[in-house]
């Protein structure tokens, strides 16, 4: 089974719904939950922010927090987690900003990533990770870690 169809299982066993706010995977996450029958019971829809335009727009993220912090930075990923979970009224919401390179952004290299977390009561958490490879390899890196991430979140 893979990572995506154990996740999704695991949303409609418990009745938990699902959003996403996708900076540098640009709807993977979103598309790769929709590889899975049955999804539709708990995942509506998300937000594709690519640009910090669109952050702002969609997300309602402050133009000062990505000023002061950058875009790929925690507050940002805790942001675009938050504000998706709100907006779409959902139980968990899992956000993806960094750089899939070639080039840096703000300093970081690419394979730079922030994934933040929002769920139910918890205390929404950003994690960092520095993936290797080509910009597709580091967009997929980002979702399976946000996949995993979302699973982890809802066996605690």
């Amino acid at each position: 089974m893979t990572l995506e169809q154990t996740l999704v299982n695991e949303l409609l066993s418990r009745h938990i719904t699902i959003t996403a706010a996708e900076s540098l995977t640009a709807g993977e996450f979103q598309s790769t939950l929709g590889n899975v029958p049955g999804v539709s019971e708990v995942f509506e829809g998300g937000f594709v922010t690519y640009s910090n335009k669109v952050k702002e727009q969609l997300l309602h993220i402050p133009s000062d927090v990505i000023d002061e912090n950058g875009v790929v930075s925690k507050p940002t990923a805790i942001w675009m987690a938050n504000q998706a979970r709100s907006i779409m009224n959902k139980d968990l919401a899992v956000s993806f900003t960094g750089v899939a390179g070639p080039d840096t952004l703000e300093g970081n290299p690419a394979g730079t990533v922030w994934i933040g977390v929002a769920y139910g009561t918890q205390q929404t958490y950003a994690k960092k990770f520095q993936f290797k490879g080509e910009r597709n390899e580091i967009r997929h890196a980002s979702v399976n870690a946000g996949l995993q991430m979302a699973l982890d979140m809802i066996h605690k």
